[in-house]
C-alpha cells in the first residue's frame, strides 16, 4: 500500500467512523430514553418482566439478522466490497427472495408455537401464580412481535447493501425509529391511565403496548431504508430466483455459518434467561443493566467494526496479510482504549449510574441496588465482548464462517456449565459473569487460531500496549472510587442533582487519569485519535 493510498484509507476510515459515531449516538440516546420511560412506567413489574421473556426470540432475530455487524450485514459487505456495483442489485434481490421466503415460514411457526417457546425460554414462570400471569402476558407479546423474524432479515440485508455502497448514516440512525414508536405507545398509555399504570390489573395492557410499539418500530426501520436502496440502484421489491449466481453462493457461504455461529452465541442468552426465570425480577434487571452497557458498547462497536470490516475483506489475500495484521492490532488497541476505562467507571460507579438513569416513580432504591449488581458484572466484560467481535469479523473477511460456528457450539455447553456454577455463588450477576468468561475464552482461542492461520502474530508488539492500558484501567477505577467516596462524605448520596454531580466528577476524574497515562504510552492509535478530534474542533 502506497503512502498516498494509506492516507486516503485513513481519511476514509476517520470519516466513516465519524458518521457512524454521530448516528449511533443519536440512536442510542433515544434507546436510553426509551428504557428510562419503560422503567418509570413499569419499574420491574409484570409487564416489563414478561416483555423481557417475550422479546428474547424476536429481539434475538432482530439483533442477529437485522443488526449492523450481524451475519447478514457482514456477509453482504464482505462480498459486495469485492465486486462491481453493477452486480449489486441482482444479488440483493435474489438474497432477499431467498431469505424472505425462509423467514416467512419462521414467522408463521413462531406464532403457532408461541406457548411452547415461552415455556422453553422461561420454564420457571409456570411454578407460581405471579409467574403464570407473566407467562400469559409474554405469550401474547410474543405472537405480536413474531413478524420481526421476517423484518429482521430484510433490515439486515438492506443495511449490508447500504454500507457496501458507502452509505452509513441511515443504517446507523434507523434504530431511532424503533425507540420513537415505543415511546409513543407508552406516552399514550400514560395519558389514559396516569398513575394507575403500575396497578396489577393493567399489566396486560401495558405489555401489549410494549409489544405493538416494538413491532411498529421494526416496520419503520425496514420501510425507511427501501427508498434509499432504490435510489442507490441496490435492488427493488422484486422476486428473483437466480440462486445459482456465484455471488449469491458466495454470500450464503459466509452468511449461513455466520448466522449459525451468532445464533449459537445468542443461545447463551436463552440459557441465562432459563436460569433467570427462577429468580424474581432477574429478567427485568438483565434488560435494564444490559442497555446501560450496550449504549456505549453499541456506539463504539459500530465505530470500530463498521469501517474495519470492508478493510479486513480487502486485505484477505495472503500477500496483504502484513497489512491485515496491522489493522487487527489497530482495531484491538482502539477497543482497549475505549472499552477499558468505561469498564472501570461502570464497575466503580454502578449504583449511582443506575440511580441517575432509572430511579424515579415505579423504579425505587431497592430496584437500583439489584440492577447495579448486574451492571457491575456486565461492565467487567466490556473489552472481551467487543474484542471477540473484532476477531470474528476477521474470520468472516477471510471467508471462514465455520471456525466461529464451531467455537460457538462449544460455548453453549461452557456457558450452561458456568451459569449453573456461578448463579449459585453470585445470583443474577453470576449469569452475566458466565457470559464474560465464555467471551474471554473465545477471544483467546480466536487469537491462537489467527496466529496459525496468518503465519504468526507479533505477540510482543500486540501485548505491550495492553500492559499500560490495564494499568491505566486500574488507576481509573481507584480514582473513580476515591472521588465518589469523598464527594459523598461532603454532599451525601441523595437527590438527583447531587448524584449527577458526583457521578460526573468521579467519571471525569477517572477519564483524565486514564487519558494522561495513555498519552504517555505514545501509541499511534492515540495520536491518530487525538489528531482527528483536533481537526474536527478546528484546533
Amino acid at each position: 500500500m502506497s503512502k498516498s493510498e494509506s492516507q486516503k484509507s485513513s481519511r476514509s476510515l476517520a470519516g466513516i467512523a465519524g458518521i457512524v459515531a454521530i448516528a449511533t449516538l443519536i440512536s442510542k440516546i433515544f434507546g436510553l430514553v426509551r428504557q428510562q420511560a419503560i422503567a418509570a412506567a413499569f419499574g420491574v413489574g409484570a409487564a416489563v418482566d414478561a416483555y423481557n421473556y417475550a422479546y428474547v426470540i424476536p429481539g434475538f432475530l432482530l439483533v442477529l439478522l437485522g443488526g449492523i455487524n450481524g451475519p447478514f450485514h457482514s456477509a453482504i459487505v464482505s462480498v459486495l466490497a469485492k465486486r462491481d456495483n453493477s452486480e449489486a442489485a441482482p444479488l440483493i434481490e435474489t438474497i432477499t427472495t431467498l431469505v424472505g421466503g425462509v423467514l416467512l415460514l419462521v414467522t408463521i411457526g413462531l406464532i403457532i408455537f408461541a406457548h411452547s417457546l415461552i415455556d422453553l425460554v422461561a420454564p420457571g414462570l409456570s411454578q407460581t401464580t405471579t409467574g403464570l400471569e407473566i407467562r400469559a402476558i409474554a405469550i401474547q407479546q410474543f405472537q405480536i412481535m413474531a413478524p420481526m423474524a421476517l423484518l429482521a432479515g430484510l433490515i439486515g440485508i438492506g443495511f449490508g447493501a447500504l454500507n457496501a455502497a458507502d452509505m452509513y448514516w441511515l443504517p446507523s440512525i434507523s434504530p431511532l425509529f424503533s425507540s420513537v414508536a415505543l415511546l409513543g405507545g407508552i406516552f399514550i398509555l400514560v395519558l389514559q391511565l396516569g398513575e394507575k399504570i403500575i396497578e396489577q390489573k393493567y399489566a396486560m395492557m401495558g405489555g401489549l403496548v410494549l409489544a405493538w410499539g416494538t413491532l411498529i418500530g421494526a416496520i419503520l426501520q425496514w420501510l425507511i431504508q427501501v427508498p434509499a436502496l432504490w435510489r442507490a440502484g441496490l435492488g427493488k421489491l422484486r422476486l428473483r430466483f437466480n440462486f445459482r449466481n456465484p455471488g449469491v453462493q458466495e454470500i450464503t457461504k459466509v452468511m449461513i455459518p455466520a448466522t449459525l455461529s451468532s445464533g449459537m452465541l445468542h443461545i447463551n442468552v436463552y440459557t441465562d434467561l432459563f436460569f433467570a426465570s427462577y429468580i424474581p425480577q432477574a429478567a427485568a434487571s438483565l434488560g435494564y443493566s444490559g442497555l446501560l452497557v450496550q449504549t456505549p458498547l453499541g456506539i463504539i462497536s459500530n465505530v470500530i467494526l463498521v469501517p474495519f470490516l470492508p478493510i479486513f475483506s480487502r486485505l484477505a489475500a495472503p500477500e496483504n496479510w502484513q497489512d491485515l495484521k496491522y489493522r487487527i492490532r489497530q482495531a484491538l488497541v482502539l477497543t482497549g482504549i475505549t472499552m477499558l476505562p468505561l469498564s472501570a467507571i461502570m464497575v466503580m460507579l454502578a449504583l449511582p449510574i443506575v440511580r441517575v438513569v432509572y430511579e424515579r416513580f415505579a423504579f425505587d432504591l431497592s430496584a437500583s441496588k439489584f440492577v447495579a449488581s448486574v451492571l457491575t458484572a456486565y461492565a467487567v466484560g466490556m473489552f472481551v465482548y467487543l474484542g471477540r467481535d473484532v476477531l470474528v469479523r476477521v474470520f468472516y473477511a477471510l471467508g471462514d464462517g465455520e471456525t466461529p460456528f464451531k467455537i460457538s457450539v462449544i460455548n453453549i455447553f461452557l456457558n450452561a456449565l458456568l451459569d449453573y456454577l456461578l448463579i449459585n455463588a453470585f445470583g443474577a450477576p453470576g449469569l452475566v459473569l458466565a457470559t464474560v468468561g465464555v467471551n474471554l475464552i473465545s477471544m483467546v482461542i480466536f487469537l491462537l487460531l489467527l496466529d496459525r492461520k496468518l503465519g504468526g502474530l507479533p505477540w510482543g508488539e500486540w501485548l505491550r500496549p495492553f500492559t499500560g492500558l490495564i494499568a491505566g484501567t486500574l488507576a481509573t477505577g481507584l480514582v473513580c472510587w476515591g472521588v465518589l467516596w469523598g464527594s459523598q462524605l461532603v454532599l451525601g448520596s441523595e437527590g438527583f442533582f447531587v448524584q449527577l454531580l458526583e457521578l460526573g466528577l468521579a467519571s471525569f476524574s477517572g477519564l483524565v487519569i486514564f487519558g494522561l497515562i495513555v498519552m504517555k504510552m505514545n501509541l499511534p492509535e492515540v495520536d491518530i485519535f487525538v489528531s482527528r478530534i483536533r481537526q474536527k474542533l478546528g484546533i
